[in-house]
């Protein structure tokens, strides 16, 4: 099973570096301005935050819904090519993509933390970030139209959805077993200081995940550096992934805590100095913590806090990736296009506020 899930891992995360990195490039290229390219790339995220309210509302992921999703994100992929140069087509294949990808990686991370624990699941995760590495470095040589961008997407899709119909079959009780796990425990309302600071953790990755190619090539760093700084992030990504296990183990809410503000302090860093490489790079280097051990800390800790283990699953996904990744593009896409040279001071200060608060929610676990 960890061969599998690490494959798994490698596949869709790749398909996630070409979506960051490359497509808002290439959109850029074509002609949409910094607005429609924040609306387009809102539409994936917007999609991750309504599904799950489906499932708390009853809805059970059958193994044919799975498998349907895992036909939909091969068949949106194809879609792009018909949609590159029209808005509302490529907004139509954004959306159908997300719903495909918000379906299947939840459930998948359960299979993960269910089938070899939160120990062992950053060195299975850490091949996901070896997909991005690897994909952003070789497209990045072969990237001379925006339609070689669209048959890396094809083909990344199609081994994803090949790899998580084998993950399926391997551990097929995910999607079908009648367990205590049905029951919803999870109140938003009750823990709201909880998932609004995971909502706004990833809100302040809006700047990065949409605009930060555009943001430093503007600035004056080439293309081929820019994919370097990506690289060189998601490679100590992998570090922390190889090695966070005995952390996991301390207290997550801390580990939370301060993982957040090294987001904080790594969006400063882009703000201030989006020409110094040195800075850059150091900021790159705070990947491991803002992105890797945080979102490692989060889906262990929700795993552990309640019972109804997929659904918690599927609400980070959506609260953190969906709500705070649209809310994420379609504000830095508006302040990029009024004031640029604001896009990450912006997302500094909005990773200060997700800080305050999940502090007052370690809080208020303490009282309790």
């Amino acid at each position: 099973m960890f061969y599998l899930l690490s494959l798994f891992y490698y596949f869709y995360f790749s398909i996630v570096g070409i979506y960051i990195i490359f497509l808002p490039k290439v959109l850029s290229g074509i002609g949409y301005d910094a607005s429609e390219i924040g609306i387009i790339f809102a539409a994936s995220p917007l999609v991750r935050f309504i599904l799950p309210f489906l499932f708390i509302k009853g809805m059970q992921l059958s193994i044919k819904i799975f498998n349907a999703a895992l036909f939909l994100i091969v068949a949106s992929a194809l879609s792009f090519y018909l949609s590159l140069e029209n808005f509302y087509a490529l907004l139509a294949s954004n959306i159908a993509l997300g719903i495909g990808m918000s379906l299947v990686l939840p459930y998948i991370e359960t299979i993960a933390l269910h089938s070899i624990g939160k120990e062992i699941y950053g060195k299975a995760r850490l091949f996901g970030s070896l997909g991005f590495i690897v994909v952003a470095l070789v497209l990045v040589k072969f990237l001379n139209s925006a339609y070689i961008a669209l048959d890396f997407l094809f083909v990344m899709t199609f081994l994803t959805a090949i790899t998580a119909f084998k993950v399926q079959k391997a551990f097929p009780k995910a999607l079908t077993q009648k367990q205590e796990e049905n029951h919803n425990d999870i109140n938003l309302l009750k823990d709201w200081q909880l998932w609004l600071g995971f909502i706004l953790v990833q809100m302040s990755f809006g700047a990065m995940y949409n605009f930060f190619t555009i943001y430093e090539t503007d600035h004056g760093i080439s293309l081929n550096t820019t994919i370097y700084l990506w690289s060189f992030g998601v490679f100590i990504e992998v570090i922390m992934f190889f090695f966070q296990g005995k952390l996991l183990h301390k207290n997550l809410l801390k580990i939370l805590q301060f993982t957040v503000l090294s987001a904080v302090l790594r969006w400063f860093l882009v703000f201030a100095f989006p020409q110094n490489l040195g800075v850059l790079f150091f900021a790159q280097a705070l990947h491991a913590l803002s992105f890797a051990l945080f979102h490692s800390a989060a889906i262990s800790y929700l795993f552990n806090l309640y019972k109804n283990k997929a659904l918690a699953q599927q609400l980070f996904s959506g609260m953190s990736y969906g709500l705070g990744g649209l809310m994420g593009a379609l504000l830095s896409g508006y302040i990029y296009e009024w004031y640029p040279s604001y896009l990450f001071l912006s997302s500094s200060v909005i990773a200060f506020g997700a800080f305050v608060f999940i502090s007052l929610w370690s809080k208020k676990v303490r009282k309790s």
